[in-house]
């Protein structure tokens, strides 16, 4: 099973509440997010949006400009029907992150938990690479990824744990640290994941 194909049997099986990700209300990631006083018409994109309900912050918070990118089909196609009525303001993009050729740029990047996804230098660089074409003058990235101390893998699949200090390695050519935080995501298994939130700002 390729990659799409995994994350197309994911959504199309399992509710909400049966993944380990599962956040109804994604504090941390609005804490960074409203610190930044975003305008209203600027535009964001939400990486891996799956059942993200940083959508739904976005949209009840009248930001015009949604993108919304995930790999699963069926993940989005449950976005848009959790926000039917509301979802004139989203972009849908089904795309593989290391495939994706923007044709804009963006003034918020959020990632919470696709980044470390990527286990092979040749993801990670592309990754790197998108980031710093896609991400405007001045703009914001935030990415949440799993800590030294979180989980060595998640949906079955490995990943790539990092620290600040890694993250800001990897980043340091074309962005400079603003602010980082190690936190705790109880899953609706109780248990606990630790994470590593970092946001970004563009040279």
């Amino acid at each position: 099973m390729n990659k799409k194909e995994h994350w197309e049997n994911v959504f199309a099986n399992k509710q909400q509440n049966e993944v380990s990700w599962y956040q109804p209300i994604p504090k941390p990631s609005i804490d960074f997010f409203e610190k930044e006083a975003i305008h209203k018409s600027a535009s964001i994109i939400d990486i891996g949006s799956g059942d993200s309900y940083f959508i739904d912050y976005l949209v009840n918070n009248d930001y015009k400009n949604i993108y919304a990118l995930d790999i699963s089909e069926n993940a989005l196609n449950r976005l848009k029907n959790r926000l039917k009525g509301k979802n004139n303001t989203i972009h849908f993009i089904n795309s593989d992150i290391t495939e994706y050729k923007p044709d804009l740029k963006f003034d918020y990047w959020h990632d919470r938990a696709v980044f470390h996804f990527l286990t092979s230098k040749e993801d990670i660089e592309k990754y790197c690479r998108l980031v710093a074409s896609a991400i405007d003058k001045d703009g914001k990235m935030m990415i949440a990824t799993f800590s030294k101390t979180g989980p060595l893998k998640c949906s079955a699949l490995p990943i790539t744990q990092y620290d600040t200090e890694d993250l800001v390695q990897l980043f340091s050519d074309s962005f400079s640290l603003l602010k980082s935080e190690t936190l705790n995501h109880p899953t609706p298994f109780e248990t606990t994941q630790n994470f590593t939130f970092c946001l970004f700002q563009k040279k």
